[in-house]
């Protein structure tokens, strides 16, 4: 714990002449250094250390590190921020500072530094809700007095913060680390045990957040959908300070909330003054668009939508229906529905990836036509019914199952874009830069060697949206840091969800080349996870294998070992003679396949854009790709699913990077449909 002791009275003239000499300034008093400042820290070796916080304005006090002695001018806001001069790999040391307190801390090292952050994987512990593979013993193993621990808690803001609510940097011991972030611990144990220096890490992330909600507003403003969206928040500020005012209890996110229920009330076309004119079964929606369910409206072209759309589906039912229990299963719904039965409310859920279940009274189903409508409210990332086929459907206990798979009318009631109030639903981190304000923020300007990321799941149905947002992110982070270019490593979505028997669109594969695209921004690197996913969860166990990936990034590109330390990934094609040669990067000694066999899970495609199964050759650094019905091959892609079989690898047995060589038009690039909606 942090040593305090005081200079008293009787000793302040002469001990303050020793330690401030003929300075003009009082000596501070309540020093207190910003939160990432406490015993067992990491310092970052090798840099400019900055270290800042707060005390007594227009004072002065000294601090100590090592051989270092700086004495320190507090401005008259009360603010204060020096840089310590590069220091060297060791310890322990202890920080002093010399003021009216004094302040020790004990147990300091200078190694590593590294900063893990995004969404549920990265958050997922050890132990806890994650128990990752084999967590009992690696737990009982975690005894690393080398390794430190410094937990961001979960905390949103609508402005930048400066203070978090931490319990300080911890050793890595058995008792600290069941619920660290398990990514960010076995990627700083393979760092430790192979440079043999200390190493810190420091974890702020927050599951199931898309990752505008990480993103600084400077970088945001410049965007026309984000924008707006920072913007409508600026309109309400004298809203909310004038609450604040009258009531200094109000919360801020619950008075944001209520404001945005009443505009969402007002502003849905498909309500009226007398209720839900879009469920009325005597509706005309002759020019309703259609859409093929289940899916979210991003795969469908509507890539920009967050607001509400309409569903309507007429399905035939006999008689029969009228007796036994009927129930409606809608398979996934994000984020809230609202549903209806030939007109009459049958229920309302809020869980975006549950599955309704919602009783029909016997009494409204009738002989013939019966219109189903859900109306369905999603407030970002993915939007509309989703999820497993299976459990899209109506059960009678008498009869079979009637599918609902397939074409429903569709019409958008209410795009965010058109309200001038900001679209934040009470205390939700998802709204662009409230992560970045409480999470982010506080940690600048720590100095650290780099940025390991594991985000995406929340952005897929928006994938093409992606490829500016992930640059953008890191862009943002290191200007605000100020610390140059420093490296940027991300973990590539995982094989998740059902295997795909035949070629397919889908948004993860988009999410996928966006993460691949990213590393076209200097000093950044990718871990590929394709191969160590789980089909059935969303948050696969094996995190020793991502952290080791992640690991090897850095050793080779930022530690420049002589190792083979990324994944093969595509750098271009040629066709000759009716085959595509697929060439790649990082192959180590030479392409190989995880099985021993030829690759499989390339497809091919000529003119008509239909992709076949492709026969795939490894040739030396290449992959020769052919398909014997295609003679003029216009594309290739492999592994492009939610969950493929991938077997191709390099030396090092890193699995390559799914990738396609064409940029036809993806399901999550808004279509001119949609745009004009």
């Amino acid at each position: 714990m942090r040593i305090i002791t005081r200079l008293y009275p009787i000793f302040t003239f002469g001990v303050a002449a020793l330690i401030f000499g003929c300075s003009s300034l009082p000596i501070a008093e309540e020093v207190h250094p910003a939160a990432l400042f406490t015993d067992n820290m990491v310092l970052q070796r090798n840099m400019d250390i900055p270290i800042w916080g707060t005390a007594t304005p227009l004072s002065q006090f000294k601090l100590q590190f090592r051989s270092q002695e700086i004495l320190v001018d507090v401005d008259a806001n009360g603010d204060w921020q020096v840089n310590l001069r590069s220091e060297t790999a060791g310890g322990p040391n202890s920080l002093s500072i010399f003021a009216t307190d004094t302040l020790v801390y004990k147990n300091v090292l200078v190694g590593e530094v590294w900063l893990g952050s995004g969404q549920s994987n990265m958050e997922m512990p050890l132990a806890g809700w994650g128990q990752v593979l084999d967590f009992e013993n690696e737990i009982a193993m975690a005894q690393y007095p080398d390794i430190r621990l410094f937990t961001v808690p979960r905390s949103l803001d609508i402005d930048p913060m400066t203070t978090i609510a931490s319990d300080g940097w911890k050793v890595c011991t058995p008792e600290n680390i069941p619920e660290f972030s398990s990514t960010a611990y076995f990627f700083g144990r393979h760092l430790h045990q192979e440079l043999d220096i200390p190493i810190g890490l420091i974890h702020s992330s927050w599951g199931g957040t898309p990752i505008e909600a990480w993103i600084g507003p400077e970088k945001l403003l410049a965007t026309s959908k984000y924008g707006r969206m920072l913007k409508n928040l600026d309109k309400v500020r004298p809203d909310i300070e004038a609450a604040m005012a009258a009531d200094p209890n109000t919360d801020r996110f619950e008075y944001l909330g209520q404001k945005f229920r009443k505009v969402l009330s007002e502003h849905d076309k498909g309500y009226g003054p007398e209720g839900p004119i879009w469920a009325d079964p005597d509706l005309d929606d002759s020019e309703w668009s259609t859409m093929l369910l289940p899916s979210t409206w991003e795969e469908r072209g509507y890539g920009a939508l967050d607001g509400i759309g309409w569903f309507r589906k007429t399905v035939e039912l006999s008689k029969k229906w009228q007796t036994g229990a009927t129930t409606l299963f809608l398979s996934a719904v994000d984020d809230v529905d609202s549903t209806w039965f030939n007109g009459v409310f049958i229920g309302t859920d809020n869980v975006w990836d549950g599955v309704r279940e919602y009783t029909i009274p016997s009494e409204i189903i009738r002989s013939g036509e019966n219109l189903i409508t859900v109306r369905v409210q999603d407030d970002q990332g993915g939007g509309g019914i989703w999820g497993d086929p299976q459990f899209l459907r109506l059960d009678n206990s008498a009869l079979e199952s009637l599918s609902l798979v397939g074409e429903w009318l569709f019409k958008v009631g209410l795009d965010y874009q058109e309200l001038d109030v900001p679209t934040i639903m009470g205390p939700n981190p998802n709204f662009p830069t409230l992560l970045s304000n409480a999470m982010i923020e506080p940690v600048i300007p720590y100095a650290i060697r780099g940025v390991i990321w594991y985000q995406g799941e929340s952005n897929a149905g928006r994938a093409y949206e992606y490829r500016s947002l992930m640059p953008m992110l890191i862009e943002d982070w290191r200007s605000r840091w100020a610390q140059g270019e420093f490296p940027f490593l991300i973990v590539q979505l995982a094989n998740f969800m059902d295997r795909n028997t035949e070629p397919e669109e889908h948004s993860w594969a988009e999410l996928r080349e966006a993460q691949l695209m990213s590393l076209s921004v200097p000093n950044t690197g990718m871990a590929v996870a394709i191969d160590i996913g789980d089909a059935n969860d969303i948050h696969p166990k094996n995190k020793q294998e991502v952290g080791r990936r992640l690991a090897l990034g850095a050793l080779g590109s930022v530690y420049e070992r002589d190792i083979v330390f990324s994944s093969p990934i595509y750098s271009g094609y040629s066709i000759v003679d009716s085959k595509v040669r697929i060439k790649f990067q990082h192959v180590g000694e030479g392409l190989q396949t995880s099985d021993g066999k030829q690759p499989r899970r390339f497809s091919i495609a000529g003119a008509d854009r239909v992709f076949k199964w492709a026969e795939a050759e490894i040739l030396g650094d290449e992959v020769v790709v052919s398909h014997p019905d295609i003679q003029n091959p216009l594309a290739v892609r492999y592994a492009w699913a939610a969950n493929p079989e991938c077997t191709l690898q390099n030396s090092a047995g890193l699995p390559a990077s799914p990738f396609r060589t064409d940029s036809w038009p993806g399901i999550t690039e808004p279509s001119r449909e949609a745009q004009q909606e």
